[in-house]
């Protein structure tokens, strides 16, 4: 039990991180400036590459000394410890961030310019622009691959028991070690992804139908 509130703290955490990213992405990519733009294509195209288990060991064991060596030199601190779960949230919020920074920009996309044109041809500001036309139509058209980007998240956070994350695996491949049961306590592992997967599910089809209020489906 006390790993599953490890896991589900570290996918909640690197989820929230992973919209920050994903939205940033999601305006750099479709961003007027030709600089933003690209900065906003390598980092997509860096986190989508690089597999997730070389990116968390880089950060976990190369963060650090890049972190203590910056602080070092400019004074700022004289030590941080990147402990296994700041790198696991970290990695999943960066690496999960280039997912949802397509899935939002492809939300958008789908918004006709003709709303937006219309909103800001009655005087409103580009900050209510996007509370009431862009933000509500965009969590509608991408809750279904944001949706699936936060099921593979949670089943992503299993690799953090790789730098000794005390999470859900880690500590039920320890206990059937220990016992020489492996097998059912990973099938005790099994069963709880799935009823946290069931759960998301649930709660994301909620969602979806706050936000198709009134839209007619096929």
């Amino acid at each position: 039990m006390e790993g599953t509130l490890v896991t589900v703290s570290l996918a909640v955490l690197s989820l929230l991180l992973s919209i920050v990213c994903g939205l940033l992405g999601a305006f750099a990519k479709l961003s007027q400036s030709r600089k933003v733009r690209r900065i906003g294509n390598l980092y997509t195209t860096f986190v989508r590459s690089v597999p997730d288990l070389v990116l968390m060991m880089l950060i976990f064991y190369g963060g650090q000394k890049l972190v203590n060596d910056f602080g070092l030199m400019t004074g700022l601190w004289s030590y941080v410890d990147v402990n296994q779960f700041v790198a696991g949230v970290v990695t999943l919020g960066v690496i999960f961030g280039g997912y949802m920074a397509e899935t939002f920009r492809g939300a958008i996309l789908a918004i006709p310019r003709g709303q937006i044109e219309a909103a800001m041809s009655v005087g409103m500001s580009s900050r209510q622009v996007f509370q009431l036309v862009t933000w509500p139509q965009m969590v509608r058209y991408a809750l279904p691959s944001f949706t699936n980007n936060w099921l593979v998240l949670v089943k992503s956070t299993a690799l953090v028991s790789v730098i000794g994350l005390h999470d859900l695996v880690w500590n039920a491949f320890s206990a059937g070690r220990s016992t020489h049961k492996l097998f059912t306590f990973m099938i005790a592992v099994l069963l709880i992804y799935l009823v946290i997967t069931a759960i998301s599910d649930v709660a994301l089809r909620r969602v979806d139908r706050k936000y198709s209020a009134g839209v007619r489906r096929a």
